[in-house]
């Protein structure tokens, strides 16, 4: 059997979706909450077998060549590892900014600076593939499922 780059990343998504899995059901509940409908380990569980799932259907989907040189199995080549390490310190800014500047203003900096560092460079562009979501992903959150977000210390000073 010939293990290819698909078969590879099924194997650690799947990996992830059962640990996942098994925390999501650590979570501990609220006595009477296991009898309601929607509680706290309804989405993680939902996402870990949605997760299993397409892992699974990666593995059985993923496209197995004949001849496949050692090479071009676990080849690097056309990696950007500096794009890479650029997002993952975007990440870093991104956690640490939601403590200071609130949820809105550091995902709207967040999604802006992962597109700039992607390639685009509009700026009307950027502004309107960041805000509309941002605000959006925001009041879905807090209106709709009455989930509290800090405002952040930032605009606690002012």
């Amino acid at each position: 059997m010939t293990l290819t780059k698909d078969h590879i990343g099924g194997l650690i998504f799947l990996c992830f979706s059962v640990a996942y899995g098994y925390y999501a059901n650590q979570i501990p509940l609220f006595p009477g909450d296991e009898y309601e409908p929607f509680h706290a380990k309804s989405m993680p569980t939902m996402l870990a077998m949605l997760g299993i799932a397409l892992s699974l259907l990666q593995l059985v989907a993923a496209h197995r060549k004949n001849q496949v040189k050692a090479s071009d199995m676990l080849s690097l080549v056309g990696l950007d590892f500096k794009i890479i390490s650029k997002l993952l310190v975007l990440m870093v800014l991104f956690a640490m900014a939601l403590e200071w500047v609130g949820f809105l203003l550091s995902t709207v900096f967040f999604l802006a600076g992962g597109y700039w560092l992607l390639g685009e460079r509009r700026p009307k562009i950027l502004f309107l593939a960041s805000v509309p979501f941002a605000t959006g992903f925001w009041y879905v959150l807090t209106q709709l499922l009455d989930i509290y977000l800090a405002p952040g210390r930032f605009w606690a000073f002012i």
